[in-house]
């Protein structure tokens, strides 16, 4: 079975303001729900699950009702966890407590501020984790990636063409992911940057899917410019 999970833990500190940005409106609608529809209409999707922080879950149901509520058979709003990869391991606990979890099952991730995801990314997603076992979306790094180690002079700099740079969704067959992260010591963990690396420090394989430049995460207050002239662009 696959699952479609958006993981809506972030609390907008860099947007400004006390609402996270997962909830600020655009165009009359709220961020999150322009994501969870692009994933409530997915029908490879058993179900939608949203996670979020434990004030907001109340408020997540609502806005699901109001704007999708069809789908509220389809879409599980529950409690996130304290980092990113906690609240995945919440997913996949979810999934589990349903009976449903095994070798096979595969989680779709995604950023709820990332609402112009495609369909096409989606379906890439599915079907690269059905073939490597994980996968990252991605776009070509356009420009010229510098390390600095100290942060304050260039240590090196990569080659660009064998550079990336990663979106979401991130997709894993969910009983390993869980397997590997918890197999991970307190200092491993505490070095993860997203969800992929959890597999990659194990060696295992995680395949590449052709990115959006468009597939934008809004972070700051100029990216909710750029989204709202994509959504006039849309229409």
């Amino acid at each position: 079975m696959v699952y479609g999970v958006i993981l809506a833990g972030g609390t907008g500190s860099r947007m400004g303001g006390e609402k996270p940005k997962q909830y600020l409106s655009l165009k009359g609608k709220p961020i999150i729900i322009y994501t969870i529809e692009k994933f409530f209409t997915c029908p490879e999707f058993e179900k939608v699950i949203v996670l979020c922080p434990s004030r907001w879950v109340e408020h997540t149901k609502n806005l699901v009702k109001k704007y999708i509520e069809p789908a509220l058979d389809k879409i599980v709003v529950l409690e996130g966890g304290v980092t990113r990869n906690e609240t995945i391991m919440r997913s996949i606990e979810y999934i589990e407590s349903q009976g449903k979890l095994d070798g096979e099952t595969i989680i779709v991730t995604h950023d709820s501020v990332r609402p112009f995801v495609t369909h096409r990314i989606i379906e890439e997603n599915i079907a690269a984790c059905e073939k490597y076992g994980a996968c990252d979306t991605v776009v070509p790094a356009t420009d010229t990636i510098v390390e600095a180690v100290d942060g304050k002079q260039i240590s090196s700099i990569p080659k660009r063409s064998v550079m990336y740079q990663g979106q979401t969704p991130q997709s894993f067959k969910a009983l390993r992911l869980k397997q590997v992260y918890e197999s991970l010591t307190d200092g491993e963990k505490e070095i993860l940057t997203d969800a992929a690396k959890i597999l990659v420090l194990k060696g295992d394989s995680v395949a590449l899917v052709e990115g959006e430049t468009f597939n934008i995460k809004i972070t700051y207050p100029y990216d909710l410019r750029i989204a709202k002239s994509l959504l006039e662009d849309e229409e």
